[in-house]
């Protein structure tokens, strides 16, 4: 596929909602080759008109929380409403091959079954914040297919928490049955950027540690600005395992984006992460560029070889390539 024609076709198939269709067409936009650049504008100048409808939900949490078995017990309950789910699924990236090293899509067998499911395991690829750097263009497409639930889930590492922030409508953070010196212990940005905390795994053993978590969050969350004006951070026990608490996650999700569609607040939240995203794309543009340029290739090697040696800063050789690059040094 090369062509105007093909790249119709293809937008035609997406829109239809096949979904071996729908995951060729990520499998170009998520592409790294320069001729793939100008299929994937091509079909996402197709397919943009047709996005946007769908609620937007980010899962994180740090590793262990059962992030998978939760949007796996999430998402068949939402399909059993009517609704049809996309996960946006981000992996760590091996350094060594640059590939996915969890594979969601194997650990959410039952979902990846449904028809009404779609599941796209990505490589985070090193892209700081643990989301792709297509996964706003990936969910353009889920959203044409149309997916109108899109789950996006994160590493649960560094600064995801931000990242998926300026992705999605709601940010739901999974937390463990833990309390005291582990709340204690949490960044406060985490916490302040949710809008549903959930403590997961609340089964078994671990249902007393899990109401006495909740009661420490709530606790603490009134000391912390919310992340969204006038809404109220609900913290609830929840447990994949047995599906407890999931029903009433979703109708926490529907509250929350009922509210913020009735007053605006959900255009104004998506307008500002289309301006955030408009700018990180400048940046990464930019910089490819910059790699790709071969004035700096020439001075590359030898810029880094004096900032390793400490004969210069990093920000004096970064001054000498830019001026480099716009030809002004």
């Amino acid at each position: 596929m090369n062509t105007t024609d093909d790249m119709e076709v293809l937008a035609a198939s997406v829109q239809r909602g096949d979904r071996r269709a729908t995951a060729r067409a990520i499998t170009i936009i998520e592409s790294t080759r320069e001729e793939h650049r100008d299929m994937a504008d091509a079909l996402l100048r197709m397919l943009l008109p047709e996005s946007g409808a769908s609620i937007r939900v980010g899962v994180s949490g740090v590793p262990g929380v059962g992030k998978s078995t939760f949007i796996e017990t999430f998402g068949l309950h939402i399909i059993a409403q009517g609704h049809r789910v996309a996960v946006l699924a981000v992996d760590p990236s091996s350094k060594i091959s640059g590939g996915s090293i969890l594979g969601d899509k194997t650990r959410m067998e039952v979902l990846g079954r449904d028809p009404a499911a779609f599941i796209r395991p990505t490589p985070a690829g090193g892209t700081l914040g643990g989301v792709a750097r297509r996964t706003r263009e990936a969910m353009i497409v889920c959203e044409a297919a149309g997916y109108d639930v899109v789950i996006v889930e994160t590493v649960g590492v560094g600064q995801s928490e931000t990242a998926v922030k300026d992705l999605t409508d709601l940010f739901m953070l999974l937390l463990l049955p833990a309390g005291g010196d582990e709340l204690q212990g949490m960044k406060k940005g985490i916490v302040e950027l949710a809008d549903i905390i959930l403590v997961n795994k609340a089964d078994g053993e671990l249902v007393g540690a899990a109401q006495h978590a909740v009661s420490d969050y709530r606790n603490a969350l009134h000391f912390l600005r919310p992340s969204t004006p006038n809404w109220t951070v609900p913290v609830e026990t929840c447990s994949a395992l047995t599906g407890a608490g999931v029903a009433e996650a979703w109708d926490m999700v529907k509250t929350f984006q009922g509210g913020m569609s009735a007053d605006g607040a959900l255009g104004a939240r998506r307008a500002e992460q289309a301006r955030t995203w408009l700018w990180n794309e400048v940046g990464d543009t930019l910089m490819s560029s910059l790699k790709a340029d071969g004035k700096i290739r020439e001075i590359a090697s030898t810029l880094e070889d004096q900032v390793a040696q400490g004969i210069i800063t990093p920000s004096m050789a970064a001054q000498r390539m830019v001026r480099k690059f716009l030809g002004s040094g």
